[in-house]
């Protein structure tokens, strides 16, 4: 499996079998996005929304979307903050991981996860959060599993949903 950032046209787009692809990606967890109210209809999750999701990603200079491929296909797509908006937190953040529906409990998350990590730990840094909706169970237990512990409940910044801040140490290797 490789992680790649994403690269956009010269015109600033996703390219359009990209789009097909990520668009794809996302409409796979309905169950996700029916949770976080991120989209209108988690059952009708369109190309035009995702690349608007992904262009409102971009406009931070300090966000990196990275997508995971394996076996000849997009397999996940992970987006990373390098600082919080809040001064007092040092931790880059995880974002966002998504892994395709159909390919679940096959390890491409864990894998993901500790690439982003590895990326992470070579640019010095020492510990990296993310925050998981409170009502995300399945999520909880994915980020527990991996090391991560809770250290704070609070709303999240974009939509006041309730979260649960996780954060794991990364030591050198």
């Amino acid at each position: 499996m490789i992680l790649q950032p994403l690269r956009l046209s010269a015109d600033h787009d996703i390219p359009a079998p990209l789009l097909t692809e990520l668009t794809a990606l996302y409409a796979s967890q309905r169950d996700f996005h029916a949770l976080s109210g991120d989209f209108p209809d988690p059952d009708d999750i369109r190309p035009e929304q995702v690349a608007a999701a992904l262009a409102d990603e971009l406009a931070n200079p300090d966000v990196e979307v990275l997508l995971a491929r394996g076996q000849g296909r997009l397999v996940g797509i992970v987006i990373t903050l390098a600082r919080h908006p809040d001064p007092a937190d040092p931790d880059p953040w995880i974002g966002l991981l998504m892994v395709d529906a159909a390919l679940e409990r096959q390890g491409y998350g864990r894998r993901i996860v500790s690439r982003v990590e590895d990326r992470l730990r070579a640019a010095g840094r020492t510990a990296v959060r993310l925050a998981v909706l409170d009502d995300n169970a399945r999520g909880l237990a994915f980020w527990a599993s991996l090391g991560y512990e809770t250290i704070d409940h609070r709303r999240d910044r974009r939509l006041a949903r309730p979260c649960a801040v996780l954060r794991k140490p990364l030591p050198p290797s």
